[in-house]
């Protein structure tokens, strides 16, 4: 089953809406984004989300203690890290870590290599922004990708393409944030519908299907 992830929740409505229609994780921007969300605010949609989603908090070239408090505070699952953190960095935080690379060509290939993760989030590359740029990278780069682990496919994914992306990367998970939204931070709940039905409608043609908890609780299992 492809596991899906929502990312840049600012709002319990839009948590508990992804939640119903089926997603496995949910992203809260912790870093300089229209899509940040505070301390305080996550800890609150967190607490009334199920024991069994998945909760991600986004950081980048955050200090690691900043990033540890969070995590236990929060009552996080796991840290995706969009900056320039490396390989010591990761070792330092002895906590679920899933690790963004920027996709610009295959030569993100050997990067992912160097760190040797059992999974990681491929987002599209930009100058100015870490993410959230509503924009798709060549998705044949992210099916060489998973030779390396589990892959995880961002990038202007929406309602609309996630089904082609889907046939062409073949990924472990799909994550979607800025695709889904009336505004930043405020998620379309038709294209939200929408997109988690694409992808499980694609699931159920190639036999991918399994049950929703299994897939929830697995979503960063080795």
């Amino acid at each position: 089953m492809t596991r899906i992830k929502i990312c840049g929740i600012t709002n319990l409505a839009d948590a508990l809406a992804a939640t119903e229609l089926g997603a496995h994780a949910l992203g809260f921007i912790f870093a300089e984004s229209p899509r940040r969300v505070s301390p305080e605010a996550a800890q609150e949609i967190i607490r009334q989300l199920p024991p069994f989603m998945t909760k991600i908090g986004v950081f980048v070239n955050e200090s690691i203690e900043t990033v540890k408090t969070l995590f236990t505070d929060c009552g996080l699952n796991a840290v995706q890290l969009h900056g320039d953190e490396d390989c010591g960095y990761l070792e330092q935080l002895s906590i679920p870590i899933i690790k963004a690379f920027r996709v610009k060509d295959e030569s993100v290939l050997t990067e992912i290599e160097s760190f040797g993760l059992p999974h990681f989030l491929l987002d599209t590359f930009d100058k100015q922004a870490r993410g959230g740029t509503g924009r798709s990278f060549n998705w044949q780069i992210a099916r060489k990708a998973a030779r390396h682990g589990r892959v995880i496919l961002s990038g202007g994914l929406d309602d609309i393409n996630v089904a082609e992306a889907l046939s062409i990367a073949r990924p472990f998970a799909v994550d979607a944030g800025s695709g889904l939204e009336i505004e930043p931070g405020r998620k379309d709940h038709v294209k939200l519908k929408q997109f988690i039905h694409e992808v499980q409608k694609w699931d159920n043609r190639t036999g991918a299907a399994i049950s929703a908890h299994t897939a929830a609780a697995s979503f960063l299992k080795r």
